[in-house]
């Protein structure tokens, strides 16, 4: 059984992105892992070469900036990194470069990948997600964020990104998953004001116009963390290669989560106590078909 790792990133340190330890979070359950690296301004390409390991495969990618529409900029970049996967891959562990996923899931995502690898039923592997927000210490758990999302697939040519790269579709179809007890660990929100407000910007710009950009998002602006909805307090423990990130440079997020809560709609708040009662999120976005 043959698995490979693949990802894109561009201007990593830049946008404070800790796609190394994504990298380094999947690479012992990977044969090879490819990542494309796009024409950065930083050193992002330094960092990678600094993992220093015989699975890395680099390619080099320019990104298409003149696409404003739905971050498929970020599709396309996924996909010149799926093709360049070796052709005798079974298995394809996607990462994006905010992701982890942490050392005690791993033997159960290895475990995953043998009992179906001659399951045709079966083209992906379903996670669950943390989404951490404002800091290492918060969860987001409210309708605003996704639960689940596909990340390891069948390798099939016929594969490809979807819309802005969060998940992927075979030949033009949602792709048959098979969920897991396995977790994503999806770092993206967790920054100070500053360099959060920085992040969402340059992020914007695959999606909207310069002169939507100037409206909303101007220079220097500080993030408010006003689109959370609910944060709930993390009790567990941090993959093992965020940790020295994390000393480095985790902050004191003042918030109280019960204030959040109150911004939220009254609409809002009573899907999400559906959901809390009886684990049904009412018209939740589905981008794959799950089977057993």
């Amino acid at each position: 059984m043959k698995v490979t790792g693949f990802s894109f990133i561009r201007n990593a340190v830049n946008n404070d992105y800790p796609v190394v330890q994504a990298i380094l979070s999947i690479l012992p359950v990977c044969d090879e892992f490819v990542i494309a690296v796009g024409d950065c301004t930083d050193n992002t390409l330094e960092l990678i070469e600094g993992i220093a390991s015989p699975k890395i495969k680099i390619i080099h990618t320019v990104w298409d900036e003149s696409i404003r529409e739905g971050g498929r900029t970020f599709a396309q970049e996924t996909d010149k990194a799926y093709a360049a996967i070796s052709k005798d891959t079974d298995w394809a562990f996607y990462i994006q470069g905010d992701e982890c996923v942490h050392e005690n899931y791993l033997p159960v995502i290895k475990k995953a990948m043998e009992e179906n690898l001659n399951n045709k039923n079966v083209e992906g592997l379903l996670f669950k997600y943390l989404h951490f927000y404002g800091s290492y210490d918060f969860i987001a758990s409210s309708r605003r964020w996704y639960r689940n999302e596909v990340r390891i697939l069948k390798f099939d040519p016929g594969v490809h990104s979807y819309r802005d790269a969060q998940g992927f579709r075979k030949n033009g179809r949602k792709i048959k998953v098979k969920p897991i007890e396995a977790y994503i660990y999806h770092y993206g929100w967790v920054q100070p004001p500053a360099g959060l407000g920085n992040k969402v910007r340059n992020f914007n710009k695959f999606y909207h116009e310069d002169s939507w950009i100037q409206e909303h998002l101007p220079e220097n602006i500080e993030f408010d963390y006003g689109n959370a909805d609910r944060l709930i307090r993390f009790e567990g423990t941090h993959p093992q290669v965020m940790q020295k990130r994390i000393e480095v440079s985790n902050w004191k997020f003042q918030v109280d989560p019960t204030l959040m809560k109150k911004k939220m709609s009254l609409r809002r708040r009573i899907l999400q106590k559906i959901e809390d009662l009886w684990q049904w999120r009412i018209g939740e976005y589905k981008n794959y078909k799950t089977v057993q």
